[in-house]
């Protein structure tokens, strides 16, 4: 009788213990994100160096790593599945910008798709605090509008938090200041500030939320003078 007792304790103790191990869930990976400060700006490179840091071996696992909400806007889909975020983030900074620091706390990366610079990307990166707020942004343009090449074209901004944002009241300050400096950088070779006409945030869960591309930061487009018809 005392083995019979001892083996359905036993076959109790396993059958309680299973569905804890089943839901067990993985240790998160650590945020060390500290080695991007080092491509920031010194004394010899005042925009910092964005080419060095595209190519360290590291950056790619780190937009694997924080950049897992779905995209649509960018590339054909393949079987039913669109280009990951990551891959797309890689793909608008391939062509070097700029790596900034701001408050000693914020950077700010910039680059353009090859052989497409009206496509941008800005990846933006909080490094406070032991979990840190990665954003990526896109200016897509709206093609079935102008050429590129016209001071009219229209642009939509997108923008990819890891962290969702639609729920606060306003986005933080300085990414809307980081914002609002890239998206005033003129088109190189043209001088043309790209008109955003229209801006999406997207939840980490892929749930869009259209918003004013002022409260994103994006100042409202200059105003573009009809050319006057001779009399």
């Amino acid at each position: 009788m005392r083995l019979l007792l001892q083996l359905a304790a036993a076959l109790l103790l396993l059958t309680t213990l299973a569905p804890a191990q089943a839901v067990r869930k993985p240790r998160p990976a650590p945020e060390n994100v500290e080695w991007i400060w080092q491509y920031t700006p010194d004394d010899t490179n005042k925009q910092g160096r964005e080419n060095d840091l595209v190519q360290d071996e590291r950056f790619r696992p780190f937009l694997d790593q924080f950049l897992t909400a779905p995209q649509t806007f960018w590339g054909a889909p393949v079987n039913g599945k669109y280009r990951s975020l990551a891959s797309t983030a890689l793909d608008h900074l391939t062509v070097p910008g700029s790596v900034l620091a701001d408050e000693n706390r914020y950077i700010s990366i910039s680059g353009c798709v090859v052989h497409f610079c009206p496509a941008r990307g800005l990846l933006w990166i909080d490094l406070n605090g032991a979990h840190h707020l990665v954003v990526f942004a896109a200016i897509d343009w709206i093609k079935e509008d102008k050429p590129t090449s016209d001071p009219a074209a229209e642009y939509t901004l997108w923008l990819f938090p890891n962290d969702s944002l639609s729920g606060a009241q306003h986005p933080p300050a300085a990414l809307t200041r980081a914002i609002a400096r890239w998206t005033a950088e003129p088109l190189a070779g043209s001088g043309i500030v790209e008109k955003i006409t229209h801006a999406i945030l997207v939840d980490p869960d892929g749930t869009p939320h259209e918003l004013a591309p002022s409260t994103l930061g994006v100042a409202p487009p200059p105003a573009i003078s009809e050319p006057k018809a001779n009399p």
